[in-house]
């Protein structure tokens, strides 16, 4: 598959908000694809200061291999955040960013339990 070149976009999920009405939180360039996991460069707006602290923690809970906690932070990172694919919303994703590089693996169904 060509990702390269694609921008997908980190937006704000609001509920009982009309289609064209989502907050662009940042925009993410592919630069490499890796089948599941797709990397680029991640652009962040003036709002992904809000959600910030929520990546830094998940990569934190990750680097220290504690599971759970990562579990918790990510959990509720799925309920405000959406991923945005060329063709539109996916059903599920993990995302991280650090700095300005972010990657990724998204589904257009719900990842297994």
């Amino acid at each position: 598959m060509g990702f390269r070149g694609e921008m997908w976009r980190l937006e704000r999920q609001q509920p009982h908000q009309e289609q064209g009405e989502r907050e662009l939180l940042g925009e993410i360039e592919i630069t490499e694809s890796d089948f599941p996991w797709l990397r680029g460069r991640f652009t962040p707006q003036r709002a992904f200061a809000e959600f910030r602290p929520w990546f830094d923690e998940a990569h934190a809970a990750l680097k220290d291999e504690d599971f759970e906690r990562f579990d918790e932070v990510y959990a509720s990172m799925t309920r405000s955040l959406s991923l945005v694919s060329p063709a539109g919303p996916v059903a599920e994703f993990l995302l991280h960013i650090q700095g300005g590089e972010a990657w990724f693996r998204w589904s257009d169904t719900p990842f297994d339990s």
